[in-house]
């Protein structure tokens, strides 16, 4: 039985679930948007949100918590340094999912997850 367990499964053992969720943060952080299925963007984002309160906090310890976790310095170094002071005045709420419809594949409803104050940059 799964009682007072946190969190879905994702039809994943619990290293490979962590190892992805490890591997998805980077790259949201990274490109601040992803395409995934709703149901690991919604476990995407308690993990993000957890980050960004670490980048928020600022100190070297959480800057060191950041990095046992995200294990990239140099994407570390863009959310404590970059990304954070956007976010500054903001309590929580620092993903948005938005659902995109079916994958003709399998039929997974889609979403993409992006950092609230990303903006799509122009091609002109």
């Amino acid at each position: 039985m799964r009682h007072r367990k946190a969190g879905k499964r994702l039809g994943r053992t619990t290293s490979h679930k962590r190892a992805m969720l490890r591997n998805m943060v980077t790259s949201l952080f990274d490109h601040e948007r992803i395409v995934t299925t709703v149901a690991k963007a919604k476990e995407l984002r308690r993990v993000a949100d957890k980050m960004m309160t670490l980048a928020k906090r600022g100190d070297l310890h959480a800057r060191r918590q950041a990095l046992s976790y995200m294990q990239d310095k140099k994407i570390v170094a863009k959310l404590f340094d970059e990304l954070k002071n956007d976010y500054m005045d903001r309590n929580g709420g620092y993903t948005r999912i938005i659902r995109t419809g079916y994958r003709s594949g399998d039929a997974a409803s889609m979403a993409i997850i992006e950092l609230v104050q990303y903006q799509e940059e122009s091609e002109n």
